[in-house]
């Protein structure tokens, strides 16, 4: 599902797609991700879906970024910077190119939006 336009979307019966993790992602547990795409612009800047996470420890690098979290609860753990948790309702903002540490304790899913750089 792919929109254009003006649109409603229920995020928590949204169906997603299996989104693998790199293996060398995953630090403790056998986490699964699942993510939809729901809207995105022309040239591809900027990107806003759905996405979910299993339980266990994946480390990342972020995209410039802007979540809420619809179910389920997480630590999320900047490189050099804070530590937060986030669960239902709570709003988050990651900064490009922040190396970081999930821990996630519930199963979480997230509506996103991703600002890329311009190329």
């Amino acid at each position: 599902m792919l929109s254009t336009g003006s649109f409603a979307v229920h995020i928590a019966d949204l169906d997603l797609d299996l989104d693998p993790l790199d293996p060398g992602s995953v630090v403790e547990g056998s986490p699964q991700t699942w993510n939809r795409v729901v809207w995105e612009s022309e040239d591809g800047r900027i990107i806003r879906g759905v996405w979910q996470i299993s339980p266990g420890v994946v480390v990342d690098t972020e995209a410039h970024e802007m979540f809420v979290v619809i179910a389920g609860r997480a630590t999320i753990a900047i490189d050099g910077g804070n530590t937060f948790d986030v669960g239902p309702g709570d709003m988050g903002v990651l900064e490009e190119g922040a190396r970081s540490t999930w821990t996630v304790h519930e199963t979480l899913r997230k509506a996103y939006q991703i600002l890329l750089p311009a190329s």
